[in-house]
């Protein structure tokens, strides 16, 4: 199986956040090959590639308390904790394992979405 490009990871959560109302998006430092989405300047969802040399692609989102945890025992090929905040709760999927399930993916950006918005853009979704 061949792994997804960073390329179309991005294009799928651009597909993602047009849904959602106020997503924004910031490419990291100069060289970085990072994207954080963010609503009013909060951010609530990163792709990393290549994070410090790992040479892995990863999604990074928050996550409801106690699930994150769950999440990479009950599955650590597949989710792990991100450095730096996975300690807050939050949680990353590699997304270099092949076939990526793009429904779940767009379920984590959004859980995530409504956990970072403001609750009147969440009611907004009726979800």
């Amino acid at each position: 199986m061949v792994r997804p490009s960073s390329a179309k990871c991005t294009a799928e959560l651009v597909k993602f956040s047009g849904a959602l109302p106020e997503v924004e998006q910031r490419r990291g430092g100069e060289g970085s090959r990072h994207i954080a989405f963010t609503v009013r300047g909060r951010t609530f969802c990163y792709l990393t590639d290549d994070h410090h040399g790992d040479r892995r692609l990863g999604l990074i989102v928050k996550a409801p308390p106690g699930v994150a945890g769950v999440l990479v025992v009950s599955e650590p090929d597949r989710f792990y904790v991100p450095p730096y905040i996975g300690h807050r709760g939050w949680v990353g999927l590699w997304l270099d394992r092949a076939p990526v399930d793009w429904a779940e993916v767009r379920e984590l950006f959004v859980e995530s979405y409504c956990l970072t918005a403001p609750k009147k853009l969440v009611a907004a979704l009726g979800v």
